[in-house]
């Protein structure tokens, strides 16, 4: 007889990640892909869930009031832009992360994006694929000498520096924190300041109401002429709608999108089918290693808070009360 019952939204959760729960003494109850609040709180109600394990959704108020016995939220990655945090702090419920547990696979697949965008494989592809053939405008980009800004400087940021210098790119970087010049970046004081030097301009910031946007029409026009912008961070920090106008214009000649503001985007959205649009359904992150990493992370948090052990403190974002 299990003693604690934890939702996971998603239909699975790696093996290892299962064994550490149900040492702990939990069933687990799965859900379909991005779950509404509403199916969460009658999940949660139903089978008095003491966790819920964080991966495809939101974790609103109404999902965190559902049951009386929840007391954690653990997210199955490093964003926690998903879960309502006011709520979880009113209900005294904690919520964790799993910092540096994808790190490795976000920077290999924004290198890639950047590669693919460089390249012009997606335009190349769908004109092989159409019967044409080379032209005399068919050509790709050296990555070689581009400028590479980074908004943000995390691990993840760092990583992508350390995986594009040896490409020979020039890496600039806007953090609201000193970068140690032992990096190898130049570091410049505003958003507006790093999009000039940006040929590929390459988020890596939280979604904040700050950041929300941030990435907007200003910014696109001061980046050089046929530049790329990559988001491997969190949809809505990019406008889209500035996006679309700046690729329409010719001035971003291309962009690669793993996240959208709404998540899965709607058919509507013209980025979607754009031929200078790498589209990805989140899925930087998202590797056998990393599954496992941010799955056993989430459930040792889990584990810890509901049989009175020790959460790791750097893992935490919103304390027990």
């Amino acid at each position: 007889m299990a003693r604690f019952n934890v939702i996971m939204t998603a239909p699975r959760l790696a093996p290892r990640a299962v064994a550490v729960l149900e040492a702990a003494g939990c069933a687990i109850h799965y859900t379909e892909p991005y779950p509404s609040g509403i199916v969460l709180a009658e999940l949660a109600a139903r089978v008095g869930a003491d966790a819920i394990l964080s991966r495809q959704g939101q974790v609103n108020a109404t999902a965190i009031a559902g049951s009386p016995r929840l007391r954690i939220v653990a997210r199955h990655g490093v964003g926690v832009d998903e879960v309502d945090l006011a709520a979880a702090a009113a209900h005294g419920v904690m919520v964790t992360n799993a910092p540096g547990s994808n790190t490795r696979a976000v920077a290999e697949h924004t290198l890639a994006a950047i590669l693919a965008l460089a390249k012009g494989i997606k335009p190349f592809g769908a004109r092989v694929a159409a019967g044409t053939w080379r032209g005399a405008s068919s050509s790709g980009r050296d990555i070689f000498s581009l400028r590479l800004g980074l908004i943000g400087f995390g691990g993840i940021a760092q990583a992508v520096a350390a995986l594009a210098r040896p490409f020979g790119m020039d890496i600039h970087v806007y953090s609201n924190r000193p970068v140690d010049p032992a990096f190898g970046v130049r570091q410049v004081e505003s958003l507006l300041a790093l999009a000039p030097v940006s040929d590929v301009l390459s988020v890596h910031c939280p979604l904040t109401e700050v950041t929300r946007g941030c990435v907007g029409a200003a910014v696109m026009a001061a980046m050089p002429a046929g530049g790329f912008v990559v988001n491997t961070a969190r949809g809505g920090i990019v406008d889209e709608v500035a996006l679309l106008a700046a690729l329409e214009s010719g001035h971003i000649a291309g962009a690669a999108l793993d996240v959208f503001a709404t998540e899965p985007p709607t058919p509507e959205n013209r980025l979607l089918t754009h031929p200078h649009v790498l589209a990805t359904p989140h899925v930087a992150g998202v590797t056998p290693d990393s599954l496992t990493a941010m799955g056993v992370m989430a459930a040792e948090c889990i584990a810890a808070a509901l049989t009175g052990g020790v959460v790791p403190s750097e893992r935490i974002v919103v304390p027990a009360r």
